[in-house]
């Protein structure tokens, strides 16, 4: 028993002795390196936000304290980002006092494009130079102008499926590039609407007082699309000279039911150099009032008038057709693995230039299982017919390959060949192509809009 209470006495011995040189080892570090010259840094490196060409972004700081130095901290940046001791006035050089403990505040500033990457280099003439690592991504600039913000779209109780507003957009069209238009979708206080439904953006002919369709998307099963981190975008600078100025705007969503939907619908005008000087989009058909207001496949198309005369006129550089397209409708034969028409059925359709098939349009899935706008309250990962549920139409863009100025010909859009047997078991037992086709002409010099004729 002694023999164990004496081992027990050494080890509480060396235990105590082993925490005291510990201690005394830090304390002795201190003090022995106390006459030292030192620069100390809270970072080693910083990382900034993308950033719009000409722009800076947010300011982060670095902590610099410093002791034993008899001379100034000077402190270098690389191109592209900014120093400042006051986090007002920016530069590429400082220089501090030694004696002082304090934040250098640094931004990025970046006049090229690209993932740009830098130091800042801290030097003084006592110790060694220390560098900090600097990373930042520099994007297009952008002028944003917001439209509809936070819209309820719904039906019922004194509510509206559609919202009508002018807005001032921007005027000076001569050095942008491109033209996105972004749309945000949030749940009301009550929550969602529960079905994906048809919905789009529109803009007013100034000239013929006629809705121009710019964009189209599909509301998700009863959720938002945060998920995103601006909502659906869609590129709308065929659109160019009509979204110029005062502006009007018609916001669509074909919902059913009092909840619907909070919209918000922002624009951004990306600086850069054109691929043409001009614009000029002129519609060639549309039958897009809403899903059941498309063109009734497989039955009698007479009604509707697919068949038009183009004419162009001259200095026209470049043309394409741009078209949205979504069908509805579960009605039969089936198309291959049950699928209804024609929401479902995957069809190819011609677009006839003076009678020969010149572009074609898959109607075939998209991919909506890996829709980022999920997981989804219904049924929202079957593929459809060239659409998804919580997803923004795609926009087909079919380009003319050859020279088209001062022509004109027969436009022609061909579904395929399907005839409705009237004996689907659904409610509605039609089927229905909402579409919408305009023709973008483009040039260096001044061109007039393509004529439209029946």
């Amino acid at each position: 028993m002694k023999n164990l209470k004496l081992i027990f006495k050494i080890i509480l011995i060396l235990i105590f002795f082993t925490d005291c040189s510990k201690g005394d080892s830090s304390e002795n570090n201190m003090d022995f390196n106390s006459d030292l010259p030192y620069i100390s840094l809270n970072k080693s490196f910083l990382s900034f936000e993308d950033t719009m060409l000409t722009k800076s972004s947010i300011t982060k700081s670095i902590l610099i304290s410093s002791k034993n130095l008899n001379s100034n901290i000077n402190i270098s940046i690389s191109d592209g980002f900014e120093l400042s001791i006051d986090n007002t006035t920016f530069q590429e050089k400082i220089s501090l006092n030694p004696k002082e403990s304090l934040n250098v505040y640094v931004r990025f500033f970046p006049m090229e494009l690209g993932d740009i990457t830098g130091n800042i280099k801290i030097e003084n003439n006592q110790t060694s130079t220390i560098n900090i690592s600097l990373t930042g991504k520099a994007t297009k600039l952008r002028f944003n102008y917001k439209t509809f913000k936070q819209q309820h779209l719904a039906f019922g109780s004194g509510k509206n499926q559609s919202s009508i507003q002018k807005f001032d957009l921007h005027n000076d069209l001569n050095n942008v590039e491109s033209i996105k238009m972004y749309i945000q979708l949030e749940c009301p206080s009550g929550g969602c609407n529960a079905w994906d439904v048809y919905s789009n953006i529109m803009v007013k002919d100034p000239d013929s007082s006629e809705w121009l369709e710019i964009g189209r998307y599909i509301t998700p099963y009863g959720i938002d699309n945060k998920k995103l981190d601006r909502g659906f975008e869609i590129d709308v600078t065929d659109f160019k000279s009509h979204l110029t100025g005062l502006v009007e705007l018609k916001s669509f969503i074909e919902v059913w039911g009092s909840d619907g939907w909070n919209l918000s619908v922002d624009f951004d005008y990306v600086v850069g150099s054109p691929d043409y000087t001009n614009y000029k989009i002129s519609r060639i058909l549309q039958y897009n009032g809403n899903s059941l207001q498309g063109v009734v496949y497989g039955e009698d198309e007479s009604k509707f008038d697919l068949l038009k005369s183009v004419n162009i006129g001259s200095d026209v550089q470049s043309a394409h057709i741009r078209t949205i397209i979504t069908g509805w409708g579960h009605a039969t034969p089936n198309d291959a693995g049950g699928r209804p028409c024609a929401e479902w059925c995957f069809k190819t359709h011609n677009i006839k230039i003076n009678g020969a098939n010149t572009f074609q349009h898959y109607m075939g899935p998209i991919g909506c299982g890996s829709n980022p706008v999920s997981p989804q309250n219904g049924n929202w990962e079957p593929d459809r017919a060239g659409w998804c549920p919580g997803m923004e139409v795609p926009l087909r863009i079919d380009k003319f390959t050859n020279d088209i100025s001062n022509t004109s010909f027969n436009y022609q859009y061909d579904f395929e060949n399907w005839i409705n047997d009237l004996q689907s078991s659904a409610s509605n037992i039609h089927a229905y192509y909402a579409i919408s086709s305009f023709i973008v002409l483009k040039s260096n010099k001044e061109i007039s809009a393509a004529l439209i004729t029946e």
